[in-house]
């Protein structure tokens, strides 16, 4: 039984690749016409929305822009006339010490992790409150929780998400609108492949399942959320394989 009695329409963004990618195509298996972001894949991006359209006949509008940039986001709502599921997934990290870290990539890291959720939910929350209903997921990290030594700012950005997700869920549960976060351990995805396979090793041996998570398992869980009951909301859920 998918959420939807009829098709309806989501928006995830950073869709080009990794977990958005994963997460487009389980949507379009349930039937949702598709808006996908990406920043710097465009082509990649393209040809994500040609195969999820002819796959699954559904209506797929891939858009190049910068989700921390509120007036990009602007343009891209301008377009969006009914929306039912929004995935923040837009991320990037920066590894290195806080010191050697400058203005310019910390200002980037937060914009485009936490400044980006609020200009799309800005958007999204009065489409939904249209009609009563809607979901907004967003994709954290772990490392909003515990913290990350040399992700200083990563960790910062995800931290703000996950008081972001509690804190709107709280103002848009009396109208049936849950928001809820997942933050994710190790998943195999370009971003973790800054770390050498020693590094990656090393990671593996400390999580019970014995092994890094994967982008469907991820887009699984996203799809999980979509099914739960409305009274689950302002939740973080770690999928980590009991790392943490």
């Amino acid at each position: 039984m998918t959420y939807h009695s009829q098709p309806g329409y989501a928006l995830v963004t950073g869709a080009s690749r990794g977990i958005g990618a994963a997460v487009a195509e389980r949507l379009a298996a349930q039937g949702y016409h598709l808006y996908l972001t990406c920043l710097h894949s465009a082509d990649r991006l393209s040809e994500l929305a040609d195969k999820l359209s002819s796959r699954y006949g559904v209506g797929c509008v891939p858009v190049t822009a910068d989700m921390g940039d509120p007036e990009d986001v602007a343009r891209l709502f301008a377009h969006i006339q009914s929306l039912d599921v929004l995935i923040n997934n837009a991320g990037v990290s920066y590894v290195g010490l806080l010191q050697d870290m400058s203005v310019a990539d910390w200002q980037r890291v937060m914009r485009t992790n936490l400044d980006s959720v609020f200009y799309t939910c800005r958007h999204a929350v009065p489409l939904m409150l249209q009609k009563h209903s809607g979901r907004i997921i967003n994709i954290s990290s772990v490392w909003g929780s515990v913290g990350a030594s040399a992700e200083v700012a990563y960790s910062a950005s995800k931290g703000g998400v996950n008081a972001f997700t509690r804190a709107l869920a709280k103002e848009l549960a009396p109208s049936g609108i849950p928001v809820n976060a997942i933050a994710c351990g190790v998943i195999d995805t370009d971003m973790n492949r800054c770390f050498s396979a020693e590094e990656l090793e090393a990671l593996r041996t400390e999580i019970p399942a014995d092994r890094v998570g994967l982008p469907s398992e991820v887009a699984d869980t996203v799809l999980s959320l979509l099914h739960a009951p409305a009274y689950l909301t302002g939740q973080i859920i770690t999928l980590d394989g009991g790392w943490t």
